[in-house]
C-alpha cells in the first residue's frame, strides 16, 4: 500500500477493486470527499481523480481508468453516510455533471468555518491553524488527466482528503456550542442540489466580464470573438483563456482591426497568436460590422425599479441590525443577510411568523433565529 507522508492510501484503478472499497464505504457513518480536475488544460474540463478518506482508510480514485463509478451511486445518494468537502459547490456540480452523482448528506468544512467566522477558509489555511498541518500547493494546477501521474501527485492528491473528517468532527462541535450548527446543515442541504450550468446555446456575451460597457457594434464583434475563440478552444482541446484572454478579447471588441497590420498595431495579441488566429480574428470582425444595425444585440439590462423612501429607511435599519449583530457574532454580515435578502425583506414587509417562513428568498434557520427582530424592526420602520 503506497504512503504519503506517514498515511498510507488506496490505489483504485480497476471496477473489482472500486466494488470491494465502495463494500467498505456502505459500512461507515462519515466520509471525507475530494476532487482534482483538469479545466487548466483541456476545453471541457472533467474530473480526474476522486479521493475518499473514512476514519481510517484514504482510497485515490482514478475515473480515467474505472470508465463506470455506478457503484458509487448508492454511497453519495444514503442519507446515512455524511459525506465531509471542503468547498463543496465546484465537487457536487461536477460529481452530477460528470457520473450523474448526486449527494445526500453533505457537510461543508469550508462553509462551515466561515459560520464560525473563521478569516481564512481555505483548506490550506484551516489545517494549519487546527492541525499544524502544511499543505504543499504546487500539485494544485498541475495536469491531473495524465497518466501515468507522479507518485508525489497522487501522494498529495491523498493527504489533502484525510484530514477532512477529524476536521469536520470538531467543526461540529463549535457549531453546536455556538447553536449554529442548523444554520449551516439546511445551507449544506441547498449546497447539495446546486448543478452545472448548460451553457452550449444562447449568446456568449452576456456572461462575459466588461461586455456591459461595449455598444451594440461592440457587443456584435465581442460575440463573433467569443464564438471563434470557443470554436478553436473545443478543436484544439485547450481551455479558453490558453487561445486568447479575456481582456485581449474585449480590447479586440474596442478596437476592432480589419487587416493583419491594425491587428499587429494593437499590441493586443502575441505574434504566435496572430500567425495562427489573425485571418480568423480579422474575419470575425469583418462579420460583425457587416451585420445591420436593426439585428445588432443589446446587452440585458436590468432597469432600477424606483424605491419608495419608506423601503429605503427598512432597508437601512435592517442593514444596521444585520451588521451590528454580525459584529455581536463574529461572522460575516452577508452570512445573516445578503443585500439582496434585505431588499426582498424590506418590499415584501413580512410582519407575521408565517408570511416570513414563507418568503423564499428566506431560509429556515433565518426565520427562525432572527425572525422576531426583523418583524419588529419593519413593524417600527412602518
Amino acid at each position: 500500500m503506497p504512503r504519503h507522508g506517514t498515511h498510507s492510501y488506496l490505489m483504485i484503478d480497476s471496477i473489482p477493486k472500486l466494488e470491494k472499497f465502495a463494500g467498505r464505504l456502505e459500512k461507515q457513518k462519515i466520509i471525507g470527499v475530494d476532487l482534482e480536475a483538469d479545466s487548466m488544460y483541456h476545453f471541457k474540463e472533467k474530473v480526474c481523480m476522486i479521493q475518499i478518506a473514512t476514519q481510517h482508510t484514504t482510497a485515490v480514485i482514478d475515473p480515467l481508468q474505472i470508465k463506470n463509478l455506478s457503484v458509487l451511486k448508492p454511497v453519495f445518494r444514503c442519507a446515512d453516510i455524511q459525506k465531509i468537502f471542503h468547498g463543496a459547490d465546484y465537487d457536487v456540480r461536477s460529481l452530477y455533471r460528470d457520473f450523474r452523482i448526486s449527494v445526500n448528506n453533505l457537510f461543508d468544512t469550508e462553509l462551515a468555518c466561515r459560520f464560525l467566522g473563521y478569516r481564512e477558509s481555505g483548506l490550506e489555511a484551516v489545517l494549519k491553524k487546527r492541525f499544524k498541518v502544511h499543505l504543499n500547493k504546487k500539485y494544485q494546477r498541475k495536469d491531473w488527466s495524465k497518466r501515468p501521474l507522479p507518485k508525489e501527485m497522487i501522494a498529495y492528491a491523498a493527504k489533502d482528503v484525510h484530514y477532512l473528517v477529524p476536521l469536520a468532527k470538531g467543526l461540529h462541535q463549535e457549531l453546536k456550542h455556538k447553536s449554529r450548527l442548523s444554520w449551516v446543515e439546511e445551507e449544506c442541504t441547498y449546497l447539495s442540489k446546486v448543478r452545472a450550468a448548460n451553457t452550449d446555446s444562447g449568446p456568449l456575451f452576456p456572461g462575459f466580464k466588461g461586455a456591459g460597457k461595449l455598444g451594440p457594434r461592440g457587443l456584435a464583434v465581442l460575440e463573433e470573438l467569443l464564438q471563434l475563440r470557443k470554436q478553436i478552444a473545443q478543436q484544439q482541446d485547450r481551455p479558453l483563456f490558453r487561445i486568447i484572454g479575456n481582456k485581449s478579447i474585449l480590447a479586440l471588441a474596442e478596437m476592432r482591426p480589419q487587416s493583419i497590420s491594425k491587428l499587429q498595431k494593437t499590441e493586443v495579441l502575441g505574434a504566435k497568436q496572430i500567425d495562427r488566429y489573425g485571418k480568423a480574428v480579422i474575419a470575425a470582425v469583418k462579420k460583425a460590422l457587416q451585420i445591420p444595425a436593426k439585428n445588432l444585440p443589446k446587452y440585458p439590462r436590468k432597469s432600477a425599479p424606483h424605491v419608495p423612501a419608506i423601503v429605503a429607511k427598512r432597508v437601512k435599519e435592517l442593514r444596521n441590525w444585520r451588521d451590528h449583530l454580525a459584529n455581536h457574532l463574529e461572522i460575516d454580515p452577508t452570512i445573516i443577510c445578503t443585500k439582496a435578502l434585505i431588499s426582498a425583506i424590506a418590499v415584501q414587509r413580512p410582519l407575521t411568523a408565517s408570511r416570513l417562513l414563507k418568503m423564499k428568498e428566506l431560509k429556515n434557520w433565518q426565520a427562525t433565529e432572527f425572525g422576531s427582530d426583523i418583524i419588529k424592526i419593519l413593524k417600527t420602520v412602518g
